[in-house]
C-alpha cells in the first residue's frame, strides 16, 4: 500500500496567506505600482542633418547623458552649440557650463544661437536670451558643478524655474575638484573620486530619473570630455582613449561620441590660398558613436566642421560652403580667385579636392 503523502505545518500555513494576500494590494500599499515603473517615450533634441545622416541618429536623446570626447579642436564644442541651439528652437533651455574657458559668444552667435542681445548706454552688449550661463567666475571646482546643477534641478521641482532643462558643459577635463585647489596640486585621482562621488552617485541619477512618467519634466545632459592617451602596456597592445578626471560619464552614459582618433586628432584642414596667403575655413574630422544605449545603432564617418557648424564631407557640400562664405576671405586673400587644399595629414584620408 503507497505511503500517504503528509503535508507540512508550514505549507499549509502559506497556502492559508496565498489565499487571502492580494499581489495589487501589496504593490498600491508600496507604491510599486505599473504606473511608478514606466518611462515616457523617448524624445530627442536633434542632430543637424549632417551629424544625423553620419552617425544614423536622430540627435541627443533626451532624459540620457550624452558623452563627447576627443583630441582638442576636432569638432566637439560644434557639436555641443548645434545642440543649444535645437533646444532653444524646441522651448529646452539650454544650461551652459563653460570650465574650458575658451568660450567665444560671437562663435555661438555665428552659428545660430539666439543671445538676446543688446547694447547698454555705454555700448557694453548684454546677453538676455533663452539660456542660463555659468563659467569658472562662478565655478572653480567639481564640486561647485555639481551643487550649481543641483541647485537648478531643485529650483525645477519647486516649479520655479517651469522648463526641461539641457546642461551642456564643456568640459569635464578643465576644472579640478576642491581638495585639489585647497592643497594646490591638480591631482587625477583626487579629481576622478569627486566626479564619481558628485556625478555617478549623485547627479547623474536624478537626470535620468527624469525620464520617469511620474517626473513632470524630462532633463538631459551633454558632456565635452578631454581626453589622454593611455599607452600600449605590452607588445602588440593597442593604446587606449583615456578620459580626464576619470570614467564617471563615460560609464553612466547612455550615448558616447568620439571625434578623431585614439592616437591623434584625425583631423585634416581644408584651407582657401593664393599668394603665400591662407585662410582655414573648414576641418575634415573622424566621427564615430562607440557606445549606444537607446536605440542600439552604432556608426562611423566623417564629417566637416565650419565656423558655421558641420556640412557633410562631400565636394558638392564644400564648395557650397566656399561659395557662400568667400567674399569674406577674399578680404584676406586679397581676390576671390584662389585655390582650395587640404592639409597633408598621414593620420587622415579626405576627399579629393582638386576639382573644387
Amino acid at each position: 500500500m503507497a505511503k500517504q503523502k503528509t503535508e507540512s505545518l508550514s505549507g499549509k500555513v502559506g497556502k492559508a496567506i496565498t489565499g487571502t494576500f492580494s499581489l495589487d494590494k501589496f504593490k498600491k500599499g508600496k507604491n510599486l505600482g505599473q504606473s511608478s515603473s514606466n518611462f515616457k517615450p523617448q524624445t530627442w533634441i536633434n542632430f543637424t542633418l549632417p551629424v544625423r545622416e553620419t552617425l544614423e541618429m536622430p540627435g541627443v536623446p533626451k532624459g540620457h547623458i550624452t558623452l563627447v570626447r576627443g583630441h582638442s579642436n576636432t569638432g566637439k564644442t560644434t557639436l555641443l552649440i548645434e545642440t543649444a541651439i535645437e533646444a532653444q528652437k524646441t522651448g529646452v533651455l539650454p544650461v551652459i557650463i563653460i570650465t574650458e574657458m575658451k568660450h567665444s559668444w560671437e562663435h555661438w552667435s555665428d552659428m545660430g544661437f539666439d543671445l538676446g542681445e543688446t547694447v547698454d548706454e555705454d555700448g557694453n552688449k548684454q546677453y538676455n536670451g533663452f539660456f542660463l550661463y555659468a563659467d569658472r567666475e562662478q565655478l572653480q571646482s567639481i564640486e561647485d558643478v555639481a551643487a550649481f546643477i543641483a541647485d537648478l534641478l531643485d529650483e525645477q521641482k519647486k516649479g520655479n524655474l517651469p522648463y526641461d532643462l539641457l546642461f551642456l558643459w564643456d568640459s569635464i577635463g578643465s576644472i579640478p575638484c576642491q581638495m585639489s585647489l585647497d592643497k594646490n596640486s591638480n591631482n587625477p585621482m583626487w579629481n576622478a573620486g569627486a566626479m564619481s562621488q558628485q556625478f555617478s552617485n549623485f547627479i547623474n541619477q536624478r537626470i535620468v530619473m527624469s525620464r520617469k512618467e511620474s517626473q513632470p519634466y524630462t532633463n538631459s545632459m551633454l558632456c565635452v570630455n578631454k581626453v589622454w592617451v593611455e599607452p600600449a602596456l605590452m607588445p602588440m597592445a593597442q593604446p587606449k582613449l583615456r578620459n580626464k578626471n576619470g570614467d564617471s560619464m563615460f560609464f553612466d552614459s547612455s550615448f558616447i561620441i568620439t571625434f578623431g582618433n585614439i592616437t591623434s586628432p584625425g583631423t585634416q584642414k581644408v584651407k582657401a590660398q593664393k599668394n603665400g596667403k591662407e585662410v582655414e575655413f573648414a576641418l575634415k574630422t573622424k566621427i564615430s558613436c562607440d557606445k549606444n544605449h537607446v536605440t542600439g545603432i552604432t556608426a562611423k564617418g566623417t564629417i566637416v566642421s565650419t565656423a558655421h557648424g558641420f556640412i557633410k564631407n562631400t565636394p558638392n557640400e564644400i564648395t557650397k560652403y566656399k561659395k557662400a562664405h568667400s567674399e569674406n576671405w577674399a578680404n584676406i586673400l586679397g581676390t576671390m580667385d584662389f585655390d582650395v587644399v587640404e592639409e597633408d595629414n598621414p593620420d587622415f584620408i579626405g576627399i579629393d579636392t582638386s576639382e573644387l
